[in-house]
C-alpha cells in the first residue's frame, strides 16, 4: 500500500552546510599537531586519486577512517558540540535552511542522511530538529578502542538509497511525494528515488543531469 507520510532527506556536506566538515574537522587536527605525517600523506595521496576518479568515494571515506584506529570514541564526543558550533553551524546555508524549516512547517518526516561521521552530526540533528540520522558509525573493538573500520555501512551512494527504502518501509513513506537535496553523485541513488528532487551547488556531474531532468538547482543563498 502506498504510504501516506512525506520525508525530506538532507545531505549534509555540502548541501545543508556550504563546506566539507570532515576537511574542517582534519584543518583543526592538524593545526593542533594531531595528525601523523603517514596518514596526511595517505589521505592527500587518496584525495588526489579520489579527484581523478580511480578510487570510489566510499574508499575515501574509509581511508580517513583510520585516524581514529586506537583512539576512544568519548574523547571526540566530548568536544562535538562545541566544534559544530564554532566551525559548522557558522555555515549552514540559508537557503537550504529554509527548506528545511518549510518541510518542518509541513509536518514532513526530517532526515539527515551523510556519509559523516555519528558523533559529528548528532549536534546538528539536535540543534536543528532533524527526526532521523542516517550517517557512518565507527567501530570499537572488545578493548574499548576504535578500529579505524565503519560499524555497518559507509552512508554513501548506494548505501543511501538502502537506508532511505528501509526507512520509507518503515515510516509507510510516501517517496513520490518527498523531497531529497543532494549536491554530489553520491546522492544521485537518493535523489532519483523521490519525487522532489533539488540540487544545492551541484558539481559538473550532478549539475548535467539535473539539466537533463529538469530537477531544480538551488543555491546556497
Amino acid at each position: 500500500m502506498e504510504g501516506q507520510r512525506v520525508a525530506a532527506f538532507f545531505d549534509f556536506d555540502r548541501t545543508l552546510v556550504e563546506v566539507e566538515s570532515g576537511r574542517i574537522g582534519m584543518e583543526w587536527l592538524r593545526e593542533h599537531g594531531m595528525l601523523p605525517t603517514g596518514f596526511l600523506i595517505r589521505v592527500l595521496a587518496a584525495s588526489y586519486l579520489h579527484k581523478i576518479h580511480l578510487i570510489s568515494d566510499e574508499r575515501m571515506v574509509r581511508t580517513m577512517l583510520t585516524f581514529y584506529r586506537g583512539r576512544r570514541l568519548v574523547d571526540f564526543q566530548r568536544g562535538s558540540e562545541e566544534f559544530y558550533v564554532g566551525y559548522l553551524k557558522p555555515h549552514i546555508a540559508p537557503n537550504i535552511l529554509a527548506k528545511l524549516n518549510f518541510h518542518r512547517e509541513e509536518g514532513h518526516l526530517l532526515v539527515l542522511i551523510s556519509g559523516s561521521l555519528r558523533y559529528l552530526l548528532e549536534p546538528v540533528v539536535k540543534d536543528l530538529g532533524f527526526h532521523v540520522l542516517f550517517c557512518t558509525d565507527l567501530e570499537e573493538g572488545d578493548d574499548g578502542l576504535l578500529t579505524g573500520r565503519s560499524k555497518g555501512p559507509i552512508c554513501v551512494s548506494e548505501n543511501k538509497k538502502l537506508f532511505t527504502l528501509k526507512l520509507a518501509e518503515l515510516e509507510e513513506l510516501d517517496l513520490a511525494k518527498s523531497y531529497a537535496y543532494g549536491n554530489d553523485m553520491v546522492d544521485l541513488h537518493l535523489l532519483e528515488l523521490v519525487g522532489n528532487p533539488y540540487v544545492v551547488e551541484p558539481n559538473a556531474p550532478l549539475e548535467e543531469v539535473a539539466r537533463q531532468r529538469s530537477w531544480p538547482v538551488l543555491t546556497y543563498r
